[in-house]
């Protein structure tokens, strides 16, 4: 599948044909990337990790699986406080551990961060919203308010669609040829996103970080396996959850998101009705998320 063409346009768009305007566009240049730092966990993992906003309470950002601090960014962009945001291992900067790893160790990683900025509140996307809930099996006490966004798995590995995805990214990292990497990106797009401005600035950022940083191959084996062994479990944490979902989402099914919104005791559930709700939806997303975090 492949319905743009790589490399981009020299000016950011899609190229149309016949005649009208043929001059170049040029819009703003790109805003330059904050400096991250890394810092040391108990366990002896380091993690890259970025820290904005002031005051508090102090919000931890969980990323999903091949994203990171770039793509998490804009759930907290309107959130109050300090907004913390980190690299899983093997991803980013990070440490790349001995593996195989767990949900176990994501757990671990989330919990150090949040520990040593003195997080009240947690949000997961994804892979993250995986650890977060692992964490409060652990410690269901341990945040004072959860969001999370699009949750994969639970108590049952995920679906096997998940993993030719997985599988083709680490083959077009390996690689190092751009063109393969954004084959297999831009399918994170909905379709009337690509060829825009917008989808090839994504694109860009996307490769710019993967093919910069890697991704470790150890990540393929948490997709055999899943966060909790009884969602259950999570009965026992009673700090207000909102937990987002959407329809038509393969890799994260809806049903997922209605499963962990009916054990938990004090979760409010949204669904979205389409799938790409950070370029569908994106105001009201940002708006939900901030509205529940800041209150």
């Amino acid at each position: 599948m492949r319905d743009f063409r790589w490399p981009p346009p020299p000016d950011g768009g899609p190229r149309t044909w016949g005649p009208g305007p043929g001059a170049p566009r040029t819009g703003r240049p790109a805003l330059p990337e904050p400096e991250t730092e890394m810092v040391t966990t108990p366990h002896g993992v380091r993690l890259e990790q970025l820290v904005t906003g002031a005051g508090e309470p102090t919000t931890v950002f969980a990323h999903g699986l091949a994203n990171g601090i770039a793509t998490t960014r804009p759930f907290g962009s309107a959130v109050t406080g300090r907004r913390v945001f980190f690299q899983f291992r093997g991803h980013g900067r990070s440490d790349t551990p001995p593996g195989p790893w767990s949900y176990l160790d994501l757990a671990r990683d989330l919990r150090a961060v949040a520990d040593l900025s003195g997080a009240s509140r947690g949000f997961g996307v994804s892979l993250g919203a995986g650890a977060l809930c692992r964490l409060l099996v652990e410690s269901p006490e341990r945040f004072e308010r959860l969001v999370f966004f699009l949750p994969a798995v639970l108590d049952r590995p995920r679906d096997t669609k998940a993993r030719p995805w997985l599988a083709e990214l680490l083959a077009a990292i390996e690689s190092g040829e751009a063109s393969a990497v954004a084959d297999v990106v831009s399918v994170e797009l909905p379709p009337a996103v690509r060829n825009t401005p917008a989808g090839w600035a994504y694109l860009r950022q996307r490769l710019d970080h993967l093919l910069r940083d890697g991704l470790a191959t150890e990540l393929a084996a948490l997709l055999e396996q899943a966060p909790l062994r009884d969602a259950t479990a999570l009965g026992a944490v009673t700090a207000p959850a909102l937990v987002i979902g959407c329809t038509g989402d393969d890799r994260h099914p809806v049903e997922v998101a209605e499963a962990l919104a009916g054990v938990l005791p004090s979760a409010t559930l949204h669904v979205y009705d389409r799938p790409g709700v950070l370029w569908t939806d994106r105001a009201d997303l940002r708006d939900r998320i901030s509205t529940f975090l800041n209150d």
